[in-house]
């Protein structure tokens, strides 16, 4: 079933701008994490008309794939009847003698892949107060070793078949559950059973020896310090205040620091013993197999001959009661990013078995649509009382769900923001939804489900992994993507908004409410949010609060179409499998077609010139052009009119402005692709005006960024990091309240405006399922129809730009920032310059040096974790954008390395990962180390060519490489030429002699270390002044009103996540 359906999750629109800027260096990461995009909206599919012919025969087999879903006959139910009697799809499923549920799936997405877990209905609800933690401990201990494996073997081999291990990685620990989870190759014969093996290992051979749990201790701790920030502390309040009267609201996955630091193997075993049975365990393989049976062969090989307990104990139902009066509470969190106001509702969860459970579903998913709707219009009006708000159906544990509204608000408005919240939802009960508004939900819901009907053959083994691991812990049914397309397109056209409406009712105050503010400074109480309550239910009893006030919609997004443009030349780039167009405007396109996802194309527009071409007087007003342009509209239309515009359909466009590039990108359904172009065409075409009530707004937010900023740890430790390695202009330093008053919105507009208007300066990349035939005219349509400015507007050749005032120390420097904290933290980066001098040699060099920090990574997470027990994980990464992207001249950055770990250790731990890295550069790798990161990438390569993303980024890299003269097959060819030749190079010595070259030889010569650590006064008073804060029920809320550093200049609200631990 969707995942949308089912986790009952409101959808995010996404034709709303995402308004980005940095006024920082950009740079090219050489190890990038590919993001995964939920399926987004498409226009609406209850338009039954039949589409016009043609003589294409590709427009006709596009035609057939949309029709497919159009033309899908309705099905006639019965409420009810059952959702599914066994979950569909799988190939084999059953269960051992012994109890071991199993389940085997043959799918080749991503090929000769298999994704494969071991689920356990055992989570730390389980544990007894000693024990608080084990579960967590258990999981860790897993890929520590077992009676099989031992010495991290289990890790060595995961790497060795190119399968990462980290943090984040490979599995979880939940209140109800454990799950482990290996993402293998198949492609050599003994991968796969070595893999089951592991699992196997896992289900009852974990071994727990003093040796084991005293390495593994310091890892463990270091992710309980990780929590242990103001999120974490807000994330733990908020558990214990909705969970309280049950054991789970002392039952947090991470566990007690004390418990961490002295439990015994002996309780770890009993633990382990009592709860690890087979009966209450499963094994879920899907993935590319040529033969299904002998996968389940491998199954009952290794776990077959496993004995259960003769009477294993059963689990446990620890249910969460319900109260009729709101629980109201007040905490004052110093290091909090922003003030925030949560509001919910528990409620038990409903089990999902019928045709009738999964309408109910969808009725409740199109409420919190609509009701959605409402709340990102209300943060957009002149008078806000928030920056964001939105609310969502959560399921918190097993037995209980929660209806969530949370916002982020502005200094001294949290009370204003509640009574705004509570509003809203009474004015649904007062007056209900309109018939246009639902009409939106039903069109939103339709169009994610055609998405995944369209691409239903398409779903990656991962995914279909975690269907059938959820109807093994939740026995929730797995339908077919087909049959739950029927059944929205049956049940959808007769929700009415009444229907729709009602559900406003499960949101009373009077229903398990618990309401919640998170402030940084004091300004409101509980008295005070108690006088919000009774003052919002005495409107509504009153009836006094008037219905929605509706504003008017435009039909289209481009009023009258512009003339279309003309192909001054087309080439066929077949390394590429692309096409290449130069328009008549000037714009340079160059699309690729591919099968990998039916219902996805990306494209993104990049020009030369940017910030760095500015005087440093206005590049604080400039770097905030797209956050303040986007507040207004960009496309045409305010954000919430183009929201309703483009309600149904699934067309994103979004705006970067960098210093040496500007760019656009955008994600779109190939039936929307006209819709994401208009937005383009729009994009160049509107002249966006600041009106002072605009302006007012933005700068309102961005002044609780800036203040946010001032009390996070985190970025006064982020932002003595980049000026000490990059220099204290202005494109390095963050913004501060006294250069937030210098601030000049309206030059931010016209600046904005400057740099998307000369089509002819901009090269696009469309990656994705394309039909060139229906394609091209929309390309020459919307983009060659942009109007060319009769002088050219921000025309920079790139090896004309003005760099950026990149300069790293020369000397060693070792540095401690000191920060107030609540609690104790410590992080570390350590930074070496690098500059790459051989002109003919630096592209096989930036590759070289992505190899060698996956090297360094490697090595340093051996030695400070595996060896020394101290860290939980560590990073390296690569910056080569200390230059202008010129197609000469050095190329300039730096390679870092960061971790945590307890602040008493931190300098020691900086000298062993110095030493560490010295005999990298003395000695050399070993064969194993180079083996294991050469399979790594090569695997990361393997399942990047069957994804659209890598597509797009390659063919950028290859417009935007330094070899690039003209022909972007050429550059393509040179640059997979340089990858094939670094992997043959790669050898021991040959990445001994390759530190020596790029990083200082020896490392300890130039270097710099930054270490966050507390301000010891500053801890011990506020570790004084927190128990006095006045509370309700002891223990507090979670709200993350999030920002990230300066890149987005607005608050960002995420529900809790706690519950579940990563490893």
């Amino acid at each position: 079933m969707s995942k949308s359906a089912r986790e009952g999750k409101t959808t995010r629109y996404r034709a709303v701008l995402v308004y980005t800027f940095t006024h920082h260096i950009d740079g090219y990461f050489l190890h990038k994490k590919q993001r995964l995009i939920p399926y987004p909206t498409r226009p609406d599919p209850l338009d039954m008309l039949p589409e016009t012919s043609s003589s294409s025969p590709e427009m006709v087999k596009k035609k057939m794939i949309k029709h497919r879903f159009r033309s899908l006959k309705l099905v006639n139910i019965n409420m009810d009847d059952p959702l599914a009697e066994k979950p569909y799809g799988v190939d084999e499923y059953g269960e051992l003698d012994n109890g071991l549920t199993y389940y085997v799936r043959s799918n080749s997405k991503p090929r000769m892949r298999a994704a494969l877990a071991l689920a356990v209905k055992a989570g730390s609800v389980l544990e007894e107060e000693e024990e608080r933690g084990v579960a967590h401990i258990v999981e860790h201990l897993a890929f520590s070793a077992t009676n099989k494996y031992t010495n991290h073997d289990i890790i060595k081999f995961l790497e060795s078949v190119g399968a990462e291990f980290g943090a984040c990685q490979n599995a979880v620990t939940s209140s109800d559950e454990t799950i482990y989870e290996l993402f293998v190759p198949v492609d050599k014969p003994e991968v796969l059973p070595h893999a089951i093996s592991i699992l196997a290992e896992f289900s009852s051979e974990i071994r727990v020896s003093s040796d084991d749990l005293e390495k593994e201790r310091g890892a463990v701790l270091e992710e309980y310090r990780g929590t242990r920030n103001a999120n974490g502390r807000m994330q733990d309040a908020h558990w214990t205040i909705m969970m309280e009267g049950s054991k789970y609201a002392e039952r947090l996955p991470i566990g007690l620091e004390k418990v961490i630091r002295t439990v015994s193997p002996e309780t770890v075993k009993q633990f382990y013993r009592k709860w690890y049975h087979l009966k209450n365990m499963a094994v879920v393989a899907v993935g590319d197999f040529a033969d299904t049976q002998t996968v389940v062969e491998l199954i009952k090989t290794y776990f077959g001959n496993k004995i259960s307990a003769p009477d294993p104990p059963s689990i446990p139902h620890f249910p969460v009661p319900s109260h009729e009066e709101p629980r109201f509470s007040y905490l004052l969190e110093s290091e909090a990013a922003g003030s925030a106001v949560i509001v919910s509702c528990k409620m038990p969860a409903e089990e999902l078995r019928t045709v009738k459970d999964y309408r109910e579903l969808l009725v409740e998913s199109m409420f919190f649509h609509a009701l959605n709707q409402r709340f990102f219009k209300i943060s957009r009006k002149k008078d806000l009382p928030y920056f964001s708000c939105s609310a969502s159906a959560d399921v918190l544990v097993r037995p209980s769900k929660a209806y969530i509204i949370t916002s982020s608000c502005k200094e001294k408005g949290t009370i204003e923001a509640l009574e705004s919240m509570l509003t809203e939802v009474a004015r649904v009960r007062l007056h209900g939804f309109s018939e246009r508004e639902i009409a939106i939900a039903r069109a939103l819901l339709m169009s994610e489900i055609e998405s995944a009907y369209l691409e239903r053959d398409q779903m990656q083994s991962t995914s279909l992994r975690d269907e059938y691991l959820q109807h093994f812990l939740h026995d929730e049914p797995v339908i077919s993507v087909e049959y739950e397309a029927q059944l929205q397109k049956t049940i959808l056209p007769h929700v009415s908004a009444s229907e729709v409406s009602n559900y406003a009712e499960k949101f009373r105050t009077s229903r398990s409410c618990v309401i919640k503010i998170v402030e940084p400074r004091a300004t409101s109480t509980v008295d005070d949010m108690r006088a919000a309550v009774l003052k919002i239910n005495s409107f509504e009893e009153d009836k006094s609060i008037a219905p929605w006030d509706y504003e008017h919609i435009p039909e289209e997004v481009v009023s009258v179409k512009p003339n279309p443009g003309n192909i001054m030349q087309q080439l066929e780039i077949s390394n590429i499998g692309a096409t290449e167009l130069i328009l008549s405007n000037g714009m340079r396109v160059c699309y690729k077609c591919t099968d990998f996802f039916d219902d996805q194309v990306i494209f993104t527009g990049f020009s030369y010139g940017g910030l760095s071409e500015l005087p440093e007087s206005e590049c604080y007003s400039c770097s905030m052009g797209s956050t303040i342009a986007g507040e207004i509209g960009v496309f045409g239309h305010r954000p919430s009119v183009i929201m309703d515009m483009l309600a149904g359909k699934r067309a994103e466009v979004g705006t970067k402005l960098g210093p040496y590039l500007r760019t656009f990108s955008g994600d779109c359904s190939p039936s929307d692709l006209e819709t994401a172009f208009q937005l383009v065409y729009q994009l160049f075409t509107t002249k966006v005006e600041p009106g002072e009530e605009d302006v007012k707004v933005v700068m309102q937010m961005a002044e609780e960024v800036v203040h946010a900023q001032e009390r996070d740890p985190y970025t006064a430790f982020a932002n003595r990091v980049r000026e000490l390695n990059y220099g204290d202009a202005c494109y390095f330093r963050p913004i501060r309240m006294k250069d937030l008053k210098k601030v000049n919105p309206f030059r931010a507009c016209e600046y904005y405006n400057s740099c998307f208007k000369d089509p002819s300066t901009f090269t696009l990349v469309i990656v994705g399922n394309i039909d060139p035939a229906l394609a091209q005219p929309l390309i020459l349509q919307y983009l060659g129809g942009i109007p060319r400015p009769l002088e050219p507007i921000l025309h920079f050749n790139r090896d004309d730009l003005k760099g950026l005032p990149f300069t790293f120390p020369t000397s060693i420097i070792r540095e401690i920032v000191r920060s107030p904290m609540v609690e104790a933290h410590c992080l570390v980066q350590l930074c070496f310059p690098v500059e790459l001098k051989n002109k003919d040699m630096v592209v096989e060099e930036t590759h070289f040096i992505g190899f060698l920090s996956k090297l360094l990574e490697t090595k340093l997470l051996q030695i400070l974790r595996f060896k020394h027990g101290q860290i939980y994980s560590t990073g390296v990464s690569v910056f080569l954008g200390g230059n202008k992207p010129s197609s000469d001249g050095n190329v300039r950055g730096d390679v870092s390395v960061n971790f945590s770990c307890k602040p008493d250790i931190s300098s020691n731990l900086v000298d062993l990962a110095l030493d560490e890295i010295l005999r990298l550069q003395e000695e050399g790798p070993s064969d194993e180390d180079i083996l294991a990161i050469l399979e790594i990438e090569q695997r990361t390569h393997e399942n990047g060519q069957q994804e659209n993303y890598y597509w797009l980024d390659k063919i950028l890299s290859s417009y935007q490489s330094r070899i690039y003269s003209g022909d972007v097959g050429s550059a393509y060819e040179l640059l997979d030429k340089c990858r094939s030749t670094v992997r043959d190079k790669l050898t021991p010595s040959t990445a001994q002699l390759a530190l020596q070259r790029m990083l200082p030889f020896p490392c300890k010569k130039q270097y710099t270390v930054v270490i966050l650590m507390p301000q010891d006064s500053r801890f011990k008073l506020l570790k004084s002044f927190i128990p006095s804060i006045e509370f309700e029920y002891a223990k507090n809320v979670q709200v993350l009103a999030g920002i990230a550093g300066l890149t987005v200049l607005a608050f960002s609200l995420w529900r809790y996540s706690r519950n579940t631990l990563k490893t």
